[in-house]
Order: C-alpha cells, then sequence, then structure tokens
C-alpha cells in the first residue's frame, strides 16, 4: 500500500487544459451524454425569431401584396444553380487550405467531408457541426488538429471576406448614420487576414496546442496561401449574393443596380448568425439581420416585404443544401463509403 500511495501521490496531476485537450482528441469516441434542455433553450430561441418573421409576413400578407409582395418562381432556376456553385466551390476551397497545410485530400472525399456536416448545422450550436467534419476528416488521414485549424482558417477568412463585402453598407446604411461602430469593419477585416499569418497563428496556435496537451500542427498555411483563401471567398460571397438577388427577385421585383445591396444584405446576416453561433445554421437570427438589411433596397422600406424575401431565400438556400448533400451522399454511397450519421455512430461506439 505505502509504495503505491507513494506513487499515485508523486504522480503530476494533468492540468486541466490537458484535460480538456485530452478530451477534445477523444471527444466522438464514446456516446455523448444527455444535453436535451440546452438543445430546446437554443433550438427554441432560433425558432422564436424565426416564427416572428412568418408571423410578420402572414399578419401583413395583403398589405404586403399591395407592396409588391408576388411569386415568380422562374427566377428560382438561376437562384439554384448560383448557390449550388457557391457551395460545390467551398468545399473546393476548404480541400485547398488542407492542401496549403500539407495533408491533400482527393477531391472527391472532400465534397464528402464538407458537405455532409451541413446538415448537422440545423441542431443547436456548432459543436456537432465542426466534430463531424474533424471525425470524418480523420478518417483520411487529417489529423484533428489540422482539421480542426483549417476549420478555423475558413471561419476566419470567411468572416473577413464578408466584412469586405458589407463594409460599405454598413458604413452608408442610413439607420447606421449616427452609429460610430459602424467604422469598425474597416479595422477588423484586415486584422482577421493578419492574424492568419503564419508569425501570428503559429505562436499562438503553438501555445494553445501545448497547453492542451497537443502537439504543435506540423505545417502552417503561407500567407500567399490565407490571401489566396481570403480573395477565393469574396468570389464565392459574390457568387452566394447572386443566388441570394435572384431568391429575392422570385418574391419581389428588384432592379439589377440592387444586386451589390442585397449581396452586402446577406453577408450582415451571415456575420450576425456568426456572433449568434448557439442557433442552428444561424435560423432566425441570419434571416431577421438579413430582413432589416435587405429593405433598403426596397421603395417602401418595409421590414415585412424585408421578412418575406429572408423567408424565400432561407427556403431556397436549405432546399439547396439538401439537393447539394443528397448528390454528394448518392455518388459516396455508390463508392460504398459510409455517411456522417454511421461516422459519428461509428466513433460513439468505438472502444
Amino acid at each position: 500500500m505505502s509504495e503505491e500511495t507513494n506513487n499515485n501521490e508523486e504522480r503530476p496531476k494533468a492540468s486541466l487544459l490537458h484535460r480538456v485537450g485530452h478530451f477534445g482528441s477523444t471527444v466522438g469516441k464514446k456516446a455523448p451524454q444527455k444535453r436535451s434542455t440546452k438543445l430546446i433553450l437554443q433550438g427554441g430561441f432560433a425558432f422564436l425569431i424565426f416564427a416572428f418573421l412568418v408571423f410578420t409576413v402572414v399578419s401583413q400578407w395583403s398589405e404586403l401584396r399591395e407592396k409588391g409582395v408576388e411569386f415568380n418562381l422562374i427566377w428560382l432556376l438561376p437562384a439554384i444553380l448560383a448557390m449550388l456553385v457557391y457551395y460545390t466551390l467551398s468545399a473546393s476551397v476548404w480541400g485547398l487550405i488542407l492542401r496549403f497545410m500539407g495533408s491533400p485530400v482527393p477531391p472527391g472525399e472532400v465534397q464528402k467531408i464538407w458537405a455532409q456536416p451541413l446538415l448537422v448545422r440545423y441542431i443547436p450550436g456548432s459543436v456537432l457541426f465542426v466534430l463531424a467534419r474533424v471525425i470524418m476528416a480523420e478518417k483520411v488521414g487529417v489529423t484533428r488538429r489540422v482539421s480542426t485549424a483549417g476549420i478555423v482558417y475558413e471561419q476566419a477568412v470567411s468572416v473577413a471576406a464578408a466584412l469586405t463585402i458589407a463594409c460599405y453598407f454598413l458604413i452608408a446604411h442610413p439607420d447606421l448614420q449616427d452609429n460610430p461602430f459602424r467604422w469598425i469593419p474597416l479595422l477588423v477585416t484586415p486584422l482577421l487576414v493578419l492574424f492568419l499569418h503564419p508569425r501570428v497563428f503559429g505562436p499562438i496556435s503553438t501555445k494553445l496546442l501545448t497547453a492542451l496537451g497537443r502537439e504543435p500542427l506540423p505545417k502552417l498555411m503561407s500567407f500567399g496561401g490565407v490571401l489566396t483563401i481570403f480573395f477565393s471567398y469574396v468570389a464565392l460571397w459574390g457568387i452566394m449574393g447572386l443566388g441570394v438577388f435572384f431568391a429575392a427577385r422570385s418574391v419581389h421585383f428588384l432592379d439589377f443596380s440592387d444586386l451589390p445591396i442585397v449581396a452586402a444584405s446577406q453577408m450582415i446576416g451571415f456575420l450576425a448568425a456568426v456572433v449568434s453561433a448557439v442557433t442552428p445554421a444561424g435560423l432566425g437570427v441570419r434571416d431577421a439581420a438579413f430582413a432589416w438589411a435587405v429593405k433598403t433596397t426596397l421603395p417602401s422600406g418595409d421590414f415585412g416585404v424585408g421578412a418575406a424575401i429572408a423567408i424565400a431565400v432561407r427556403a431556397t438556400q436549405t432546399v439547396v443544401e439538401l439537393i447539394y448533400v443528397g448528390v454528394v451522399t448518392l455518388f459516396a454511397r455508390r463508392s460504398g463509403e459510409p455517411g456522417v450519421v454511421e461516422d459519428l455512430k461509428e466513433e460513439a461506439h468505438a472502444g
């Protein structure tokens, strides 16, 4: 007893951060504990906001029709095409990030790993979305710390690109003329990009991973690679903005001169969703912010019309996500590869 007790006493206890790092490296390999209350609260908040938008449209429908709300579904065809191009290229850009980090993945696998977790975003919180992609990437040889860092690169650059597109809109918006904070994006955008410079991101990521008891990243993305990804996302957001414009056009007449404002409005919605990351896929928060922003393109300036447009855009985007994930999953099934649900189940019961 004495020798064993002494050995246990002399053995250093793992620090809190080391225990967190160990948890991060093993999470998904055992069944998660029940968090139903938390999920209900987060999901309820999102659906409450979205329900408010629906109620606004339904309660004011006759008035909204007088203000130009009408359905012209032919515009949904180019909207769906543009959004499908956006999702396909977004997956390819994430694959490019992994290649820059020294962990290339075949194009077909990149599409599958990026696509299938999209539907997991509709579960409140972002943990399962990140976990699903990390687990799927691990199965093709990408370590968890590399795929997680790749997601950090992706999110930071996409936010910076969205701010780039949204900058003029935020500065010139009539509702924000007396708000000095509207100038902040001009400062935040370059800071986000500079944060990913290897001389900045490298020491920070190494210090964090060491504190978590993990090995440093085997390779960082060069700053040239960061800039390549940044400009790629500016182009990607432009493509999504085009799809959003066509979806909005299916509900209310918009002139093509309104395209930049509609595209920037979508960026406002995206940024609002980033801030409220607990809501499933930004539901409610993203749509309300978009409705507030897009109403500036309307002669009436009516929020109800903006809400109708936001609902149409959300519905179109959800349909496109289902089409995209369905096509990618179909090709994966034909090649005998498991889907995200099977991957999560396998990991949950591993060991």
